[in-house]
């Protein structure tokens, strides 16, 4: 009876924690650079106009007591978000940036240069939650993004309304309840 009692106890621990941990984390969720007005170009106006609204949702979720940050380190909005969590920590140290990847070869098709830019940032991150080992198609994309949502209250997403990813993502996130910002392209 014991020994049930104090399981029990841990689990109830074990779930404030996580609570606590759920409520400073962020994740962020949108599109590819193929669904972007700017595509690959992020020195276009329109995308470093949406960089700068970005940011002030970031410093406004730190005030706010987030303290955490998920990235699924995809090209597109996931890679801006990453650069600018990095960015910011300069300023707020105690802030901390997790990549949550599909499959350890997100990569693997990539560009070049994208690969060069994903590598630098994957070594700076303060932790990494990889999905699956290998890629079994759009299924590890959909756990990682459930994996984002099931760990953090707020999501921060660029969403251009169309249906996708994103849209599933946020849709899942207004199921668990979780507070959204949404920014458009």
């Amino acid at each position: 009876m014991y020994y049930l009692e104090k399981i029990k106890q841990l689990k109830a621990e074990c779930e404030r924690e996580f609570e606590s941990f759920r409520k400073t984390t962020c994740c962020f969720t949108g599109h590819r650079p193929q669904g972007l007005p700017w595509g690959f170009n992020e020195g276009d106006e329109r995308c470093l106009k949406m960089v700068v609204v970005l940011e002030k949702e970031i410093v406004k979720a730190i005030q706010d007591g987030y303290s955490v940050f998920i990235s699924g380190m995809a090209l597109g909005f996931d890679m801006i978000c990453a650069e600018k969590v990095l960015e910011l920590k300069t300023s707020y140290p105690h802030i901390k940036l997790i990549g949550a990847l599909p499959c350890k070869a997100q990569d693997k098709l990539w560009r070049e240069k994208d690969k060069e830019r994903y590598r630098k940032m994957i070594s700076k991150l303060d932790g990494v939650r990889c999905i699956y080992d290998d890629y079994i198609g759009a299924k590890c994309m959909l756990e990682r993004n459930r994996f984002m949502i099931n760990n953090s209250s707020l999501v921060i997403a660029l969403f251009n309304g169309k249906n996708g990813g994103t849209k599933k993502t946020l849709d899942f996130a207004k199921e668990q309840g979780l507070k959204i910002v949404v920014l458009e392209p």
